[in-house]
């Protein structure tokens, strides 16, 4: 017979399969140089939904013609500053809290009971500057606790700082930093499936039904000498709930719940602030917080891509 030759099982370039740590992970936001002045959004996963749209595609088999694409329809209730953080040579020398913090922080973190400085007070020198914000999800009707995250800007020293004394104390939308059929990257973590077995877990082969000691498990955890098994080995632990990134997703359409009715979604209910559909799936289940961000290396082929949403079905 010849020789059985396959690719081994599991990419180690998802090393350790653990749960994270957090739902929402932390970002480069250097490596991202893109956006209009936010250079993230944080948002809840609604759902899927079908979408009848015309394919406006230049050079598609399908220009022209009426199609029927998935969609995934996200909430993005508007979000606060929470403090403001300077950076000098990538380590953080200030941070400053905003006034007027909702009550629902203080679940979340514990808040210092005297004022802090103003950013006019700030002598230090710095050269970057970011935000950390949380979102108001008590609007959704989710939950209360809102979600903090540290979110880039666009532009140098001095535009950021005027954006964050323009926007101090405000709301502020989804339509504000994202465009209508414009590429976003989605983080977030994945469904949690608990303890699995090698074979789910990392696709290897069944074995034979003539197999000794289970068929669902490796046949071999290594040599007698060195007497160790080596973490390479595919073994069962956890599956899920971890950090993963898809890139370049491209807005469908984005607005104002009020314009369009999206009611009666499975495991969610009602959108009832800000919404965002964007084209195929996303990692997690619904409810599940995830960060939009302005798209590290996009592509032309799906840059180029233009859907005419017609009707949701």
């Amino acid at each position: 017979m010849p020789t059985k030759n396959s690719p081994r099982k599991g990419s180690l370039q998802f090393w350790p399969r653990k749960r994270a740590s957090r739902f929402l992970p932390s970002v480069n936001w250097d490596a991202i140089s893109s956006g209009k002045n936010l250079k993230g959004f944080i948002c809840y996963k609604a759902g899927m939904k079908s979408a009848y749209v015309k394919d406006n595609t230049p050079n598609s088999m399908t220009k022209g013609k009426k199609i029927i694409i998935p969609l995934t329809v996200l909430e993005c209730p508007p979000m606060k500053m929470f403090s403001v953080r300077f950076y000098k040579n990538g380590k953080v020398v200030e941070e400053i809290l905003m006034g007027n913090l909702e009550k629902e922080l203080k679940k979340k973190i514990k808040l210092p009971k005297k004022d802090n400085k103003k950013i006019e007070e700030i002598k230090q020198e710095y050269d970057d500057v970011r935000v950390i914000c949380y979102s108001q999800v008590k609007k959704t009707g989710i939950k209360k606790k809102p979600d903090l995250s540290e979110i880039g800007l666009v532009g140098n020293v001095e535009e950021k700082i005027n954006f964050i004394k323009e926007n101090l104390g405000k709301e502020i939308s989804i339509l504000d930093v994202f465009e209508k059929d414009q590429l976003i990257d989605l983080r977030g973590l994945t469904k949690g499936k608990g303890f699995s077995g090698p074979v789910k877990r990392f696709g290897i082969t069944l074995k034979s039904h003539k197999s000794e000691k289970g068929q669902r498990r490796p046949g071999s955890l290594g040599p007698w000498h060195p007497a160790r098994v080596t973490f390479r080995v595919p073994m069962a632990g956890q599956l899920g709930m971890f950090t993963r990134i898809i890139y370049n997703n491209k807005i469908i359409d984005l607005g104002k719940s009020k314009d369009k009715e999206l009611t009666n979604i499975k495991n969610y209910g009602n959108v009832r602030t800000d919404y965002v559909l964007v084209k195929g799936s996303i990692q997690g289940s619904a409810k599940r917080q995830l960060l939009i961000t302005a798209p590290l290396r996009q592509t032309k082929k799906q840059l180029k891509k233009n859907y005419e949403l017609l009707e949701l079905r």
